[in-house]
């Protein structure tokens, strides 16, 4: 998953809408706890959707269960291939002692350690600063176990080097909240494409109402049919 541009055309046919009563977050919401549920929906309501939930059966999202993790991993992967990210990590996570993402470990490697590994100077200022934020508890991630989707958006889009693909993932990955369309995600975009026979984003967006309240559900089987293995934040 990366977030690059994608170009955009008209798509022509309706999509069908459901009125739906909205998802309460508390306690933390576990995707094991309504992954079933999304399936069978996603099945009734899509035939692509049936197909690829038949052929990924028995697996599901997972995330690394730490929200430093996850954001750190989230921002190596901006703006470039899964590829790529997953190589950055590995070489990130193999320079630090011991071995691990920690928001400590970030702040006691220097920035010539942290380029050295394939980050953007402007990538490791953004990991060292949420790094800092997070050691010194201006970031909260029990706050957002709580909050709505779009005021969690809202306080990670306010720190540097977070923007709304970043925002989504957290939401994903680390809070597994059910219903998330990561528009800025160019896998997800060419995937559908490739699975739909789509070359429009207002195409995605159209098709994602069938999907309410389960388009992170949706999203991830679109994923999943892309990478040769899950991808984890």
């Amino acid at each position: 998953m990366a977030t690059n541009s994608f170009s955009q055309k008209s798509h022509g046919g309706p999509a069908r809408w459901h009125t739906l009563l909205p998802i309460v977050y508390s306690p933390f919401v576990d995707c094991r706890g309504y992954w079933e549920e999304a399936c069978a929906h996603l099945v009734e309501k899509d035939d692509v959707m049936a197909r690829l939930v038949a052929r990924h059966r028995g697996e599901q999202l997972r995330g690394s269960g730490d929200a430093f993790r996850t954001l750190a991993n989230a921002i190596v992967g901006q703006q470039i291939s899964v590829v790529a990210a997953e190589r950055i990590w590995s070489r990130l996570q193999s320079i630090q002692q011991p071995p691990g993402i920690e928001a400590l470990h970030i702040l006691e490697t220097t920035p010539a350690q942290l380029r050295a590994v394939g980050l953007s100077g402007r990538k490791v200022e953004y990991l060292q600063g949420i790094a800092r934020a997070f050691r010194d508890g201006e970031i909260d991630p029990e706050r957002w176990k709580t909050m709505s989707d779009d005021e969690v958006r809202s306080e990670l889009i306010a720190l540097r080097g977070v923007g709304p693909w970043t925002a989504d993932m957290m939401l994903i990955f680390y809070l597994h909240r059910p219903d998330v369309l990561p528009l800025e995600d160019i896998g997800l975009i060419n995937s559908a494409a490739r699975l739909y026979g789509w070359d429009t984003v207002s195409a995605l967006r159209d098709q994602a109402e069938l999907w309410r309240p389960w388009r992170t559900v949706a999203t991830w089987y679109i994923w999943r049919d892309l990478d040769a293995e899950p991808v984890i934040y």
